[in-house]
């Protein structure tokens, strides 16, 4: 009988496996999903070469995106060193790149940022450095990327200044994704190169979109 009750459970387990192989095959939906808690809306921003960057830029490409200025002594610097071992892991990846945006348009010219990327001897095709205008930088900070609370756009744009440590991370579809990375700490810029693996090997869009409101507090 004991026998028996073995030879049962191991059967029973046996097809539990093939009904998941059956009902997962050929599809995406056994990975897992990093949720998506925004997506990127229409931009025009200028690149540090002086060309128009916009979101149609980022379409087929996984992005890692972050916020800085280049007169920064504090966390910038560390973050964008943290940030080039990103890079250096996956610059060879035809369909990965980071978009960095200055905070300090005014300061942070197309040629400010042309020669802040030779510094960090990048290739700007795979890490490229953004300058616009101030509003419309923070607006894409705040509601596209959620890495500060959309409610600071109240007021004048002026009296703003946004700084930040933090990193989203956009697929091939515009979809902002996972969480937003303190790019300080290396378990979340661990699990951040994890999920870019895990979004590069994707081929179809997330079947469902989440909104959400994980701005960095």
């Amino acid at each position: 009988m004991r026998k028996r009750i073995i030879i049962y459970g191991i059967s029973f387990i046996v097809l539990i496996g093939l009904f998941l192989v059956a009902v997962f095959a050929g599809t995406n939906n056994w990975k897992s999903k990093s949720p998506v808690i925004s997506y990127v809306k229409p931009f025009a921003f200028t690149t540090q070469d002086k060309k128009i960057f916009t979101e149609k830029d980022m379409a087929g490409k996984v992005c890692a995106v972050n916020f800085f200025f280049t007169s920064c002594h504090g966390v910038c610097p560390i973050m964008n060193n943290n940030m080039k071992a990103v890079y250096d892991e996956f610059k060879d990846q035809p369909d990965f790149m980071i978009v960095s945006h200055t905070c300090d348009p005014e300061t942070d010219s197309a040629a400010r940022l042309k020669h802040y990327a030779d510094s960090m001897k990048v290739d700007t095709r795979k890490w490229v450095f953004l300058t616009g205008r101030k509003d419309s930088l923070y607006l894409a900070a705040r509601n596209n990327y959620l890495i500060d609370d959309p409610n600071n756009n109240v007021g004048n744009i002026n009296d703003q200044f946004l700084h930040s440590q933090f990193v989203a991370l956009v697929d091939k579809f515009g979809n902002v994704r996972g969480q937003v990375y303190d790019a300080l700490k290396p378990d979340e810029l661990k699990l951040l190169k994890h999920d870019i693996n895990t979004l590069l090997k994707e081929t179809e869009p997330p079947s469902t979109t989440t909104t959400g409101t994980s701005f960095a507090q």
